[in-house]
C-alpha cells in the first residue's frame, strides 16, 4: 500500500508539473511572439467524431449549408461572398477575400466546424490555414496541425500571436474538427481606456484548450498591438489564407443584450 501511494504521489505531482509547464507555456508575457522555443502543445487523441449536431434552439444558424445568406466580402462592404457553396460545407477559394457576416456580435457563443484539406501540402503555417476573427479583430487560428509542428502561437486553436492551445488534439486532414468558443468582448471607458480585456474559452474537438484566457489586445502579424476602442458588436469574419478549408454548421448564441 505504502508503495502504491508513493507512486499516486509520484504521478499526480508530475501531472500536476507537467499542466503547470504547459499553462506557463500560455502566457504570452514569457516568449516573443512566434518564437520557436516555445514548447508544443501536448498531443492528445480526440476520439471519434461525434457527429455533426443541431444548433440549440436559441441559436443564430449562420451558414446552413445551402448559401451564404448573412455573408458578405469583409474586404468589400456590400459585395457578396465567393467562396463555394456544396455538399454542406463552404469553402475557401484562394484570393476571394475574407467574409464576414452582415450582423455584428459582442459577448457570444460560437460553434464552428471546419476540414483542413487532402492531400495535405506544405509545412507550417503553409498547411490548411485560415483563421476565425471574432469581431474581425481576434483571431482564432485554424491551421492543419495534425503531425505538422509550426511556432506554438500559430498552432491550430492559438489565440493567435498570443497564447498556444494547451494541447493538441487535432485529427487529421480531410477530417471534420470542431471549435466551441466563449467569448466576453472588451469593454472601454468613455475615453477609450481598457476596463475590462476581452476573455475567450475555446474547446478543440471537445478537448480544452484556451481557459478563460484575457487577451492582450487584437490580431496583428508579428505584433501584440494595444487595444483600441471599438464599436460593441462588430461582423465575424472567417479568413482566405490561400488554402481550400472547408466550414459548416456554423451558429453563434448571443450571450447578453446588445447594449450589456
Amino acid at each position: 500500500m505504502r508503495g502504491f501511494m508513493t507512486f499516486g504521489i509520484a504521478l499526480a505531482m508530475t501531472t500536476t508539473q507537467s499542466l503547470g509547464n504547459t499553462a506557463n507555456a500560455q502566457s504570452p508575457a514569457d516568449y516573443s511572439i512566434h518564437s520557436m522555443t516555445r514548447p508544443q502543445p501536448p498531443v492528445v487523441d480526440p476520439g471519434a467524431y461525434p457527429g455533426m449536431q443541431l444548433p440549440p434552439s436559441d441559436a443564430i444558424v449562420l451558414f446552413d449549408g445551402r448559401s451564404l445568406a448573412g455573408w458578405q466580402s469583409a474586404d468589400s462592404a456590400g459585395h457578396a461572398a465567393r467562396w463555394k457553396v456544396a455538399d454542406g460545407y463552404m469553402e475557401v477559394v484562394a484570393g476571394t477575400g475574407n467574409i464576414a457576416t452582415t450582423r455584428g456580435f459582442g459577448d457570444v457563443q460560437l460553434h464552428i466546424e471546419w476540414m483542413a484539406p487532402v492531400p495535405a501540402k506544405g509545412e507550417g503555417q503553409e498547411r490548411g490555414n485560415s483563421g476565425v476573427f471574432l469581431m474581425g479583430i481576434y483571431e482564432i487560428q485554424v491551421l492543419d496541425s495534425y503531425q505538422n509542428p509550426t511556432y506554438a502561437d500559430g498552432a491550430a486553436a492559438a489565440i493567435y500571436g498570443q497564447y498556444p492551445p494547451l494541447v493538441n488534439p487535432s485529427r487529421p486532414p480531410g477530417q471534420w474538427q470542431t471549435y466551441d468558443i466563449v467569448f466576453h468582448r472588451p469593454r472601454f471607458d468613455a475615453s477609450g481606456n481598457v476596463t475590462r480585456p476581452a476573455r475567450m474559452t475555446i474547446l478543440f474537438n471537445g478537448t480544452l484548450v484556451q481557459d478563460d484566457v484575457a487577451l492582450t489586445g487584437p490580431t496583428a502579424h508579428k505584433a501584440r498591438p494595444p487595444y483600441a476602442k471599438h464599436a460593441d458588436r462588430l461582423p465575424l469574419i472567417l479568413q482566405d489564407h490561400g488554402d481550400p478549408v472547408r466550414y459548416r454548421n456554423i451558429w453563434a448564441r448571443e450571450l447578453n443584450a446588445p447594449n450589456g
